[in-house]
């Protein structure tokens, strides 16, 4: 008969992708996430943004504890793409987050430099990154809306909203005004492509580049087919 292997001594293996502050994301992944089935904004969000952090904060340096506590609770408060609250969605996120690392007791100035990198990674809430955890942070979110990733979750969010694939009478709007709250493709001129001019970091910025080649390989290649 074949063995199990006892998982007896692995109290973190749930929370490995989250190495090596395992502790810190069985503490804090209670809070991370509101349930309101968006999956461009689940866990596995979290993992692939704390692995591009990770990668960042190697060359860049910080404190890691506030930086991975950001990190995982960045989006702790759920606001629809199409919401009117949208450009708030950090700033409650931060405020969220402050209340949960100040019950667990942290220090205010942990608990205020994570606050501050969490409201400052929002493309629409246009806070500028004033220390070296939240211009990773920044960073490291908006790597995972370029790239391959970046597509799948432009348009899975696209599917959420209800909108068209693209304009059929003038897929790239040369002769009208870009509207991606109608049309998925216009969300690439309108967001996506300019987002790699806007990393913080070097390590950031040479990740950035390579996935903003992928971005656009794919855009010309979908603009081929149809």
């Amino acid at each position: 008969m074949t063995s199990v292997p006892s998982t007896t001594h692995a109290p973190f293996a749930p929370f490995a992708p989250f190495a090596p502050f395992q502790e810190l994301a069985q503490t804090l992944l209670p809070y991370a996430c509101d349930d309101n089935g968006d999956a461009a904004h689940d866990t596995s969000h979290l993992q692939r943004v704390w692995k591009n952090a990770a990668s960042i904060h190697a060359a860049e340096g910080g404190d890691a504890q506030v930086l991975f506590a950001a990190t995982l609770l960045h989006d702790c408060v759920a606001v629809e793409k199409n919401s009117p609250l949208r450009a708030q969605a950090s700033r409650l996120s931060a405020e969220k987050a402050a209340r949960v690392l100040a019950s667990l007791g942290w220090p205010e100035a942990k608990v205020r430099a994570t606050a501050h990198a969490i409201e400052a990674h929002s493309f629409s809430a246009g806070v500028t990154p004033a220390t070296v955890e939240a211009k990773t942070l920044q960073d490291a979110d908006r790597l995972d809306a370029i790239g391959m990733l970046g597509v799948a979750r432009c348009f899975y969010v696209a599917g959420r909203m209800g909108r068209a694939l693209y304009d059929p009478a003038d897929p790239h709007a040369a002769q009208r005004p870009l509207d991606d709250t109608r049309f998925t493709v216009d969300h690439f001129h309108t967001k996506l492509l300019k987002l790699s001019a806007g990393f913080q970091t070097a390590a950031g910025a040479r990740l950035a580049g390579i996935r903003h080649a992928r971005l656009q390989r794919f855009l010309d290649e979908f603009s081929d087919e149809i």
